[in-house]
């Protein structure tokens, strides 16, 4: 069976994310289709490509991804669908997809693979949905549209400002608190790291690491600031798009 997955700002509590299903299922009811999150805070496109970008990997070859936090929706921005790393990727033209190497881009264009009537506040039913769902019933990509070369990406990588100095930022705040930056930590150890008026000089191996702010580093491989058995979110009152200042011994 094809596989599909949602990742989207849509929530839990509005009718978005079960519509979607059911125009994939009145398409392609063959698909299985698998929920990687509904939660990403709304309108972040960073965050949501942190979160795809953590899971599409485990998923098998030619898995269909698709991807909406879409502040730009009924505009000018760009539908798009993606070939990468042996899987697919739908979505708006905003970054989201600025994770993936050598990506091959096509502007999804082609209305026999919308839905017939398209409103200008919800392309995740009427254009994402149904095209995910035509690729999965064996739609050649090609079919979909042209190829472009000029896709939008974001950078989401730190800055190096020294040898052992790197400016980075928070790109997200986990459902336990813990903030995930975008440096990796293989960068090295750390010695400090500055977070609004905080300043972190502890590390850890385990969560278990006492009432204090601490380092770890994450299964995402990168650095997380957390707080044993509490919200580092909370204690510090920063979150996703805070600046970083990290400093290495």
């Amino acid at each position: 069976m094809p596989v599909i997955t949602l990742t989207t700002d849509f929530g839990l509590s509005d009718h978005f994310v079960g519509t979607m299903k059911g125009v994939i299922a009145g398409i392609a009811p063959k698909a299985n289709v698998i929920d990687i999150c509904h939660l990403v805070k709304p309108h972040n496109i960073a965050e949501g490509a942190f979160v795809l970008s953590q899971a599409y990997r485990y998923f098998p070859r030619g898995t269909i991804h698709v991807a909406v936090v879409d502040p730009g929706v009924g505009t000018r921005r760009r539908p798009i669908l993606v070939q990468a790393e042996g899987q697919y990727f739908i979505g708006p033209d905003n970054g989201i997809f600025s994770f993936l190497d050598r990506p091959k881009v096509r502007v999804l264009e082609n209305p026999a693979y919308f839905l017939r009537e398209q409103s200008t506040t919800f392309h995740g039913r009427d254009i994402f949905a149904p095209c995910a769902a035509h690729l999965a019933a064996g739609v050649k990509p090609k079919s979909f549209g042209p190829v472009i070369t000029d896709p939008v990406v974001i950078d989401l990588l730190p800055r190096q400002d020294g040898p052992k100095r790197w400016t980075g930022l928070v790109l997200k705040a986990d459902h336990f608190g813990n903030l995930i930056t975008n440096l990796p930590s293989r960068l090295g150890r750390p010695k400090s790291l500055k977070i609004g008026s905080h300043t972190i000089t502890r590390t850890a191996t385990t969560y278990e690491n006492g009432a204090e702010p601490f380092l770890i580093a994450g299964s995402s491989g990168y650095f997380e600031i957390s707080l044993s058995q509490a919200s580092a979110e909370a204690a510090l009152g920063c979150g996703a798009g805070t600046p970083l200042k990290l400093t290495l011994w």
